[in-house]
């Protein structure tokens, strides 16, 4: 019973405490729902800011031709393409994703953007990835480390299939800078969700979104979990005021 009350109280799904596995299905069924207009509500959600901070990521992620990468949570192929032109016709990347619905979404806008020949795609869960051990140069994330149901459980799977010198990128979202603090905290709580409900038509999914950013862990807190899960010389970046971060660590 003690077993079954601690996985219980394991994961957040926004401010719920629900298990592990619950939080996975539901977090699925979010991205089912929303990826129709996904591409749409990250530019309205970020006044296209998500598109600097993507490109950002590629350049501070030291990719180069040849290298192969594994992206994970791709969703609709933002990080994907851009790995794909650092890699070229010599490297490999790998676009990943748990749900179905964002994966397909992402491989017909590569599809149709031309990209094609150095690009895969896979379905799985970040905490059981099943490569090969020391398989990959890199391992990149955007938006997708807060919705795992365990962060260190997926930190963990990563590391295993990084070569030795490899190196893992996330780009998430964080705790905004006290000079922007509480109008940012307001437009998370109440204006995403109301944008969820009248362009998304989704207001309880983008309600969740929201939640998950306000309790992912802070920047600090982030770097900590990383070291802790074996990862050298961890350290963050902040973007626009700590909306966003990179973090970034290497497997020695």
């Amino acid at each position: 019973m003690s077993e079954l009350n601690n996985n219980k109280t394991s994961a957040n799904f926004g401010y719920k405490k629900v298990t592990e596995i619950d939080k996975t299905s539901l977090v699925d069924n979010v991205f089912t729902s929303v990826t129709e207009r996904y591409d749409l509500m990250n530019d309205l959600m970020s006044f296209g800011l998500h598109r600097f901070w993507k490109k950002y990521f590629l350049l501070c992620s030291n990719i180069k031709k040849g290298e192969k990468v594994l992206d994970l949570a791709a969703g609709t192929g933002d990080i994907t393409k851009l790995i794909s032109e650092a890699v070229g016709d010599s490297g490999k990347v790998i676009s990943c994703d748990i749900n179905y619905a964002m994966l397909s979404q992402g491989r017909d806008n590569l599809i149709d953007a031309g990209f094609m020949e150095n690009i895969f795609y896979v379905q799985s869960d970040a905490q059981a990835l099943s490569f090969q051990e020391n398989s990959f140069d890199h391992v990149t994330m955007a938006f997708g480390l807060r919705n795992t149901a365990n962060i260190s459980k997926a930190l963990e799977s990563i590391y295993k299939i990084l070569r030795p010198g490899g190196s893992l990128q996330v780009l998430e979202f964080s705790k905004a800078e006290k000079i922007i603090e509480k109008p940012y905290r307001i437009f998370l709580n109440k204006v995403i969700p109301l944008l969820g409900k009248y362009v998304a038509k989704d207001e309880d999914s983008y309600k969740y979104l929201a939640e998950s950013i306000d309790m992912h862990p802070s920047q600090n807190d982030l770097v900590k979990i990383m070291e802790n899960s074996n990862f050298k010389n961890c350290k963050y970046n902040n973007l626009s005021f700590g909306v966003v971060s990179i973090h970034k660590g290497y497997k020695i």
